[in-house]
């Protein structure tokens, strides 16, 4: 048997006026991919599909281990997949409210539902996302590009490979992150942000944001424990640099009890659960005067373009999931020196590629 990254599902033996199916897809990283708490070189993901009068709209989800999620949850939920219940004559918001209950309160399977709810529409429409979101396709933001940690050696040659970015997210919250720095900074005088992935307790995380300041960074994201919200707050008060909420901000229901110990919010659409709950982010986040950045995990240009489509409503981008694997099956959002570019056409405007570079074995569920 040739083994490859695709694995597909056979169509529901029932067919509904709006069909369901998915597929299973192993992508790699061109480095492992290193962070406070895991490191990876490989996700197993899945494609979800839906389809109404031979147009398919498609979505991507990406299990989130920090909160509980895996591979085999996600087959599972796509292999007892139940469409039969479902009526597509209503609007995208009916849609929504009938198909994302029955990912069952895992947010990475929501989000390829609703990303493929959203394609669909657009495409059935033809309307971009953008444009159903009243975004500007010109104003998307520059994004960062990831910096994990790593060998020194092994992180000069990343920061040569991000020539063409003018913006670094480095991954801190080791005892080697000084030297990290050190080495960042010789190599470049680029725009730095700093995400600590829960790394640090409250006296590592004050010395280390007055140093950090002298360093061209613009701020730190998630230097400590979501479980430490008051030890955070007081970072905030004594911190010369802005503190961005990651692991503390999930979705709209946690802003308005993170707002006082945060300058401002990460938004991941695969965190959030979809198009729908990060625009109602935006807006909450509007309101309580928070800076707004939108990330992402390690993804595919499926989930990607669907940030993307946001990202003009955002202060900053951190979307380069893309960027950091070998294998992107689809072609969408570009970047050319650090500019994030949408591609054309309704929906998504994703594109399956004709060639996936370096097919490798199937997951295994």
């Amino acid at each position: 048997m040739n083994h490859a990254d695709w694995t597909f599902s056979s169509r529901q033996p029932y067919i509904p006026a709006m069909e369901f199916h998915y597929s299973t897809y192993r992508i790699r990283l061109k480095h492992t991919f290193t962070i406070a708490r895991s490191s990876h070189d490989f996700y197993d993901i899945v494609y979800v599909y839906l389809t109404k009068d031979g147009v398919t709209g498609v979505g991507e989800a990406v299990p989130m281990i920090r909160y509980g999620e895996s591979f085999q949850h996600l087959l599972k939920l796509a292999m007892t997949f139940d469409m039969s219940d479902v009526d597509e004559s209503g609007s995208l918001d009916d849609w929504l409210d009938q198909l994302l209950p029955k990912a069952d309160g895992c947010r990475s399977f929501s989000m390829a539902l609703d990303t493929a709810a959203h394609d669909l529409w657009g495409k059935l429409h033809g309307e971009p996302l953008y444009s159903r979101l009243g975004a500007t396709p010109a104003k998307t933001p520059l994004t960062s590009y990831t910096i994990g940690i790593d060998s020194i050696d092994v992180i000069r040659q990343k920061v040569a490979e991000a020539e063409q970015y003018p913006i670094l997210k480095v991954k801190l919250g080791t005892a080697d992150d000084r030297t990290i720095m050190d080495t960042i900074r010789d190599c470049t005088d680029k725009v730095m942000r700093v995400d600590a992935n829960e790394g640090w307790d409250l006296e590592t995380a004050l010395k280390m944001c007055d140093w950090l300041a002298t360093k061209n960074v613009e701020f730190v994201e998630q230097p400590l424990p979501a479980s430490d919200l008051e030890a955070t707050a007081r970072l905030k008060e004594k911190s010369p640099l802005k503190i961005i909420a990651d692991e503390n901000c999930l979705d709209s229901r946690n802003i308005p009890e993170i707002a006082d110990a945060f300058h401002g919010i990460n938004i991941k659409l695969m965190k959030c659960g979809g198009v729908r709950e990060g625009l109602k982010m935006v807006k909450m986040a509007r309101e309580l005067e928070l800076e707004i950045m939108l990330g992402c995990m390690i993804e595919s240009s499926v989930a990607i373009t669907a940030a993307t489509h946001l990202s003009p409503l955002v202060d900053y981008a951190d979307l380069d999931g893309h960027i950091l694997i070998n294998n992107d099956p689809y072609l969408g959002t570009t970047v050319e020196d650090g500019k994030l570019t949408l591609p054309d056409g309704p929906g998504l405007g994703v594109k399956l590629r004709e060639r996936v570079a370096e097919p490798m074995e199937e997951p295994v569920a």
